[in-house]
């Protein structure tokens, strides 16, 4: 009866055993398993993001081709006409038509409480006694001066940025002056007739610009006692400007 005892405890035992190590067994392989599941999650992840990242930058690259392939061809037509027209200035016994630009770099305000006043860095074959045409965008800016014997661009809201404008498809004479709110057309004869909306180019008349650079649109129009002034609405509003062109031949 003893033995019988003994035996049924040791049974006992070796069933509450069983079921605590296989508990802790259980856990470890759920550890386990959580474990190289997220890093298979991790490692799933990585990769899709690398492939993800690649085929960007495939379309990217394949963008920028592109975008190269249609500039090379614009390139290729400007020239192309350029060149054509060399040839009709030639037969005229005129000169070729090359205007060219230089990059600067804004370097800091002339004034710092006066944001149309900016030293741009020097430029090839700058000439102090010259004013030049001031171009951002593709559109015009202002004019740049000399001061110390240093380039000084003056924005074309500055009150002494001045340069030779047209108007509109009659080619209205003018002269540009800036203000505070955008620019003044003056000394527009009264017998020629311009409305709001009408575009604005540079003239190239003061070899400060060549001909034909947008400058912006008239918003309002006044009579003066011997002329026609207008308001202009600038296509380009430089604020912090960080490379400008210059003009450094009009033709």
């Amino acid at each position: 009866m003893k033995t019988k005892i003994i035996f049924f405890i040791f049974i006992v035992l070796l069933v509450v055993f069983s079921i605590k190590k296989g508990s802790s067994i259980s856990s470890v392989s759920v550890g386990l398993n959580n474990f190289v599941v997220n890093v298979y999650i991790d490692i799933t992840k990585t990769i899709k993001d690398k492939i993800n990242e690649h085929f960007r930058q495939v379309d990217e690259i394949q963008t920028l081709r592109t975008q190269n392939l249609e500039l090379e061809h614009s390139a290729t037509l400007l020239s192309t006409f350029a060149n054509e027209l060399n040839q009709i200035l030639q037969d005229k016994k005129s000169s070729s038509y090359m205007p060219k630009v230089a990059l600067v770099k804004s370097l800091s305000y002339v004034n710092i409480s006066d944001y149309n006043k900016i030293w741009i860095s020097r430029f090839r074959d700058y000439n102090s006694s010259k004013i030049y045409g001031l171009m951002y965008q593709g559109r015009s800016a202002g004019i740049v001066v000399p001061k110390e014997n240093k380039p000084m661009a003056l924005l074309q809201n500055d009150p002494k940025s001045i340069f030779s404008v047209y108007i509109g498809d009659e080619k209205i004479p003018g002269v540009a002056h800036g203000n505070k709110h955008g620019i003044i057309i003056k000394y527009i004869p009264q017998w020629l007739s311009l409305k709001v909306g009408d575009e604005v180019f540079t003239s190239g008349l003061d070899g400060i610009f060549f001909s034909g650079v947008p400058v912006g649109k008239i918003t309002k129009i006044y009579e003066e006692s011997s002329y026609q002034s207008a308001i202009v609405e600038p296509y380009v509003k430089v604020n912090i400007p960080s490379y400008l062109y210059v003009v450094i031949k009009e033709k």
